[in-house]
């Protein structure tokens, strides 16, 4: 076959998977553009993530250089700036982005509604639950009320949705409290779903069995024998009472959970959290919540799912990691949002601006 006719046989298949395509997918196939890799240095670069040094020990790298937008949307209303890390390049690569803010959407990983007065409460003497002792679930709840709420509230009017993640499945509590992908409750009924939660959460018994006493230690392996028998982090039915993760966790009072705001179940698993946002126009993504290095990029609505389909930009400065053996999680949240640099965006509330007409 002569390379004319192999030509021709490429372009008639290429037709052909045009054609065979949705309009809007056969569009999108065609609009490509050619992104010249400029990498300009910085002079003087500011440590990043420094808004809030209270929960977050802010990044300081000795190169970085700015990048032309990724993001271009036509009459774009938000801007955000982001970075990311190369070690090929050898430094942090900054660059703006310019969205519509009706194709964005505020999604929240896990903001449980623990230790704050609805009754889901951390078990005693010894359970665990979220950033795993009342100490630091209520040092979160600070993060919560005074960093990610009013971000969340001063753009929840311009992007297309705020959405929160729950770990568990639309159980009969949170369908009647709660807007999902496939209903949006009554007013009686989220007052029916609010007294019924209530009711649900008081009537648990949060108490669990002590901390172990006596651990059975062999000659020759003592070290794995202990940390079997004790180990650091045990969330099960023994120190959290029988039942405890099968209680309908709330979202948390330390956001405000608007009707039309959304909550995505894990248990429902990804797809329908794409298909939820694709048919409603929503191509870009704004990640905060909990934890930064677990909930935050390995559930339902963590990074590792929705960058594979959507613009995600994560908001670093609306994020926390868990801190074990620290009593702040300054480095641990630093540490986490460094490593995701790698292959994804960062962002941070300050560079996330709307744009004047």
């Amino acid at each position: 076959m002569s390379r004319n006719s192999l030509s021709s046989v490429a372009l008639l298949s290429l037709t052909f998977i045009l054609v065979s395509l949705p309009r809007t997918m056969a569009d999108d196939a065609t609009k490509m553009r050619v992104y010249r890799n400029t990498l300009k240095k910085i002079e003087h670069p500011q440590p990043l993530l420094a808004d809030h040094p209270e929960f977050f020990e802010p990044i300081v790298e000795e190169n970085h250089y700015e990048a032309p937008a990724i993001v271009t949307d036509e009459g774009a209303d938000l801007a955000v700036r982001a970075w990311r890390f190369s070690y090929n390049a050898r430094g942090i690569i900054e660059m703006p982005n310019y969205l519509k803010a009706s194709e964005t959407a505020i999604i929240m990983v896990h903001p449980w509604g623990i230790d704050d007065g609805q009754g889901w409460n951390t078990p005693e003497p010894a359970g665990v639950a979220d950033f795993c002792t009342i100490t630091k679930n209520h040092l979160a709840a600070v993060h919560t009320r005074d960093v990610v709420r009013p971000f969340i509230n001063s753009l929840r009017e311009k992007v297309g949705f705020v959405m929160y993640s729950l770990p568990g499945g639309k159980d009969e509590i949170r369908h009647k409290l709660y807007r999902s992908f496939t209903h949006t409750p009554t007013e009686d009924e989220r007052k029916e779903g609010a007294k019924e939660l209530k009711t649900k959460l008081m009537s648990f018994k949060y108490e669990g069995q002590p901390l172990i006493h006596e651990l059975t230690l062999s000659t020759d392996k003592p070290v794995i024998d202990y940390f079997r028998q004790f180990p650091g982090l045990d969330a099960g039915a023994k120190y959290n009472n029988a039942g405890f993760w099968d209680l309908p966790i709330p979202v948390t009072t330390d956001v405000d959970c608007y009707p039309d705001d959304v909550v995505i179940y894990d248990s429902e698993g990804y797809e329908p959290l794409k298909e939820f946002l694709q048919a409603n126009g929503v191509r870009h993504v704004l990640l905060t919540g909990y934890a930064t290095d677990m909930c935050f990029c390995e559930t339902t609505a963590g990074y590792n799912n929705l960058s594979r389909d959507f613009n995600v930009f994560l908001v670093g400065d609306a994020s926390l990691a868990t801190f074990p053996s620290n009593t702040s999680p300054r480095f641990a949240v630093n540490a986490a949002i460094s490593f995701a640099a790698l292959n994804q965006l960062i962002t941070q509330i300050s560079w996330i601006k709307p744009i004047e007409k």
